[in-house]
């Protein structure tokens, strides 16, 4: 029943629609104690890029959130041989690493597939006249009544009790809650382009797989999508240009050619079928020290953790955000519990695992100086594969955060209860 701390209805704004969004929208949805509204800015949901990947821990929240039967088999590509990416010396194409999978259920095998695919498997299970587009957020203020008022570009404005950031890198949410919190150009572009797959795989020796071509600093990635699709990402080093943005920009694949000179010709070739492209500069922030702000803000996806895609698992990331920010409001709730209760739950388990995320790439730093002073491309090559993508860090793929949100609930619960037994005999 609601009390004194609850209202009849708990009010949830959700501020944007990627997949962090949409899955909140989902998990939200199922509360029937809940009254919720989803903007975003952009006047049509569509998503831009090119592929992106489906690791484990992604497949598991979209079992989760009831969802997975709503991604076709035909819209996405499991490797032939199980692997679930191969890393190759893009000067000599020999395959150093092939990652396997033999201790991942089949239904939870990587895969790789258009963007638009995971959207619209999420989409689908949303109550759509929950969705407002054309939402610009501008600014958050909190009001005397103890909520927070949303103001947005066009006029419009929502007073809510919890404001879900789910709007991306260069979160509005986060602005407001960290205004401190800086994000900035990480050095490096990534160039992406879908390509008429029978023209990759005409390529003589070239192998229909999940590939990393790497060099010294940089890499071309390269992947089937099904459906005569091929995925492209050249992934360089370049220098700001007074004009870096985050958002995809028409490109020229020329520009970046000249960089994988000293890759085979199997990686030169590839790059000569890329017509069109677009380029994505990396921009990442530090290590945010919470991932609430007050007793009505919570941060997911991108807004709490501007990675820069580092592992290639943001959606399965964002997704276990949502996973324990929906189950910890859930579980206030039905204890009586404030919303403050259940972000500071939430921030208990999610903080740690993005702290140990930004220990890795701390050694992801270090591995590149020992890699700015290789003696040679072959070197250089072997200091990155061994450093970075050995499988040590395949625990991320492997992360149960169900289980670990059951024990972090069920040890709140037996805290508190002590605590409660400890008041009740001093009485």
């Amino acid at each position: 029943m609601p009390s004194d701390h609850q209202p009849s209805k708990l009010r949830i704004a959700v501020v944007g629609a990627g997949p962090a969004g949409l899955g909140a929208a989902i998990e939200f949805q199922k509360l029937p104690f809940v009254e919720l509204q989803i903007y975003e800015q952009a006047k049509e949901l569509r998503e831009v890029g090119a592929g992106i990947s489906i690791q484990r821990n992604t497949w598991r929240m979209l079992d989760a959130l009831g969802v997975y039967d709503n991604i076709d088999p035909r819209n996405i590509f499991r490797a032939p041989d199980g692997h679930s990416v191969q890393h190759r010396n893009g000067r000599t194409g020999e395959l150093r690493i092939s990652n396997r999978q033999e201790d991942t259920p089949p239904r939870h095998k990587h895969a790789r597939a258009l963007r638009s695919v995971l959207q619209q498997a999420l989409l689908k299970a949303v109550d759509q006249s929950r969705l407002r587009l054309s939402s610009r957020l501008t600014k958050v203020t909190e009001v005397a009544s103890g909520r927070l008022s949303l103001s947005f570009e066009d006029g419009f404005s929502d007073e809510v009790d919890l404001v879900v950031g789910a709007d991306g890198v260069r979160s509005v949410v986060r602005q407001h809650a960290f205004p401190d919190h800086r994000i900035s150009y990480t050095g490096t572009t990534a160039y992406r382009g879908l390509v008429n797959a029978q023209e990759i795989l005409s390529i003589e020796g070239f192998p229909d797989a999940v590939t990393f071509w790497h060099g010294p600093t940089r890499w071309l990635y390269t992947c089937n999508l099904n459906n005569n699709i091929y995925e492209v990402t050249a992934r360089t080093d370049l220098p700001e240009d007074g004009k870096t943005v985050s958002w995809g920009q028409d490109a020229n694949i020329d520009d970046i050619r000249g960089r994988y000179d000293e890759f085979s010709p199997v990686v030169r070739e590839v790059l000569s079928k890329v017509k069109e492209v677009k380029k994505f500069a990396l921009f990442a922030g530090p290590r945010l020290s919470s991932v609430i702000s007050g007793g009505g803000i919570a941060l997911i996806g991108d807004a709490s953790h501007s990675l820069s895609g580092a592992f290639g698992a943001g959606a399965g990331f964002a997704l276990e955000d949502v996973y324990v920010l929906t189950q910890a409001v859930k579980w206030a709730y039905e204890r009586d519990y404030p919303v403050r209760d259940a972000l500071e739950i939430y921030d208990r388990v999610r903080s740690p695992h993005y702290e140990a995320m930004y220990d890795i790439l701390d050694k992801f730093g270090q591995s590149n100086k020992a890699v700015r002073n290789a003696a040679s491309f072959d070197e250089a090559v072997e200091i990155t594969i061994e450093s970075k993508w050995a499988d040590q860090y395949g625990w991320l793929y492997h992360y149960d955060v169900q289980d670990v949100w059951k024990k972090a609930y069920e040890e709140e619960d037996a805290r508190r209860a002590k605590k409660k037994d400890e008041v009740s005999s001093r009485l």
